[in-house]
């Protein structure tokens, strides 16, 4: 017959003790507070807007009703002329004023000629577009409505992978929705997504619909502007990019004084150095960009720059690849004369460029 371990006074009490303690803990509501976001989520939802637009499009002809036999049997079932359709979308958005400027993306807005904006009270508001910039697919909007709830900006340089994000939008018009995860990297480009890349990158689930809106920290402070998803299926994979706060407070400025974005520019297409091509060139690193055209009477072709030089510095500040020396000459103003650090044959040497004006919506990396 099993024995019967002794009665332990002691051990009851403490036991007793420690469910009193638990009891009282999740009566009092301490314990809701462990991991939670609802703080920053209340914070900042207000302050995330539905966006839906429509616009007119034409069909196009079905080439087969040229054919006697289809139209026989088929009749007039489809459409012989460009009959005008309204095509409707949808998205997200994020009021940064008081005074009723929201933030979204361009290809959420763009060549819509109905903007509705649905702020998460379920107030209706007609909204214009202020401006876009497409290379960065940021746009502007603005509602006539008074004391709007603005969200807070983050400090654009704190940033760090790992830290805990809520992306705040409306995936697939199912209303508003917040979900959780983390930076997983900082700076990502090259991806073929828009002209200027410099993504926060994120696990946090981004759907479509999502576009435009909120990527906030656990403060409830807006981090970045939720642009794309990586999916193969049209849905979540884990992989969601957002604009960073220091390229949308640049754009968003730009756009609510001036109506565009301007962008210095010198006129010259370059390409990545690897490590082939820095042994060819009898480089001793990677870093710069290696300019494979120079625009005829352009900027750059005025100051001396030729194909096969190696950019190594802009007004003094280095280039590490073809991304950031493109970021570092949009930011220059135009007719500004600065600077430009190079190897030619192994030689280092700097050609004064004078700065001209970017011209609108240039493909690829032209700079």
């Amino acid at each position: 017959m099993p024995g019967l371990l002794p009665f332990d006074g002691a051990a009851v009490t403490i036991r007793e003790a420690a469910n009193e303690v638990a009891r009282g803990v999740a009566q009092s509501g301490d314990a809701r507070q462990v991991a939670s976001y609802a703080d920053a989520a209340s914070k900042s939802q207000p302050s995330v807007v539905n966006i839906f637009t429509s616009k007119e499009v034409r069909s196009q002809r079905n080439p087969l009703m040229d054919d006697p036999l289809f139209r026989r049997f088929f009749g007039d079932r489809f459409p012989t002329d460009n009959r005008p359709q309204r095509v409707s979308n949808l998205g997200s958005g994020v009021i940064v004023s008081e005074d009723g400027f929201i933030l979204t993306n361009h290809h959420v807005v763009e060549a819509a000629d109905e903007i509705q904006v649905a702020l998460s009270n379920g107030l209706i508001l007609e909204a214009k577009v202020v401006g876009t910039d497409p290379e960065t697919d940021l746009a502007v909007l603005k509602v006539k409505r008074e004391k709007m709830p603005a969200i807070t900006f983050a400090k654009s340089d704190m940033q760090r992978v790992g830290d805990v994000v809520l992306a705040i939008g409306n995936p697939f018009g199912v209303g508003q929705t917040v979900t959780m995860g983390i930076i997983s990297a900082l700076g990502r480009s090259h991806l073929g997504i828009n002209t200027f890349e410099n993504y926060i990158q994120t696990d946090a689930a981004i759907n479509p619909g999502n576009s435009g809106g909120a990527l906030v920290d656990v403060a409830g402070n807006l981090v970045g502007v939720n642009t794309a998803i990586f999916s193969r299926s049209g849905g979540n994979l884990g992989i969601g990019f957002a604009i960073p706060i220091s390229i949308v407070r640049q754009v968003m400025r730009e756009i609510i004084a001036h109506g565009v974005v301007t962008r210095g520019w010198v006129g010259i297409e370059v390409q990545e150095i690897t490590p082939e091509v820095a042994e060819s060139f009898g480089l001793k690193s990677t870093d710069g960009a290696l300019i494979a055209g120079v625009l005829r009477s352009g900027p750059a072709d005025r100051a001396g720059i030729r194909p096969g030089d190696v950019l190594i510095a802009v007004d003094g500040k280095p280039v590490k690849d073809s991304s950031s020396l493109l970021n570092l000459i949009a930011v220059l103003p135009p007719n500004k004369v600065v600077p430009l650090s190079l190897i030619r044959a192994q030689k280092e040497m700097q050609l004064p460029v004078t700065i001209e004006k970017r011209p609108p919506m240039q493909r690829g990396v032209q700079e």
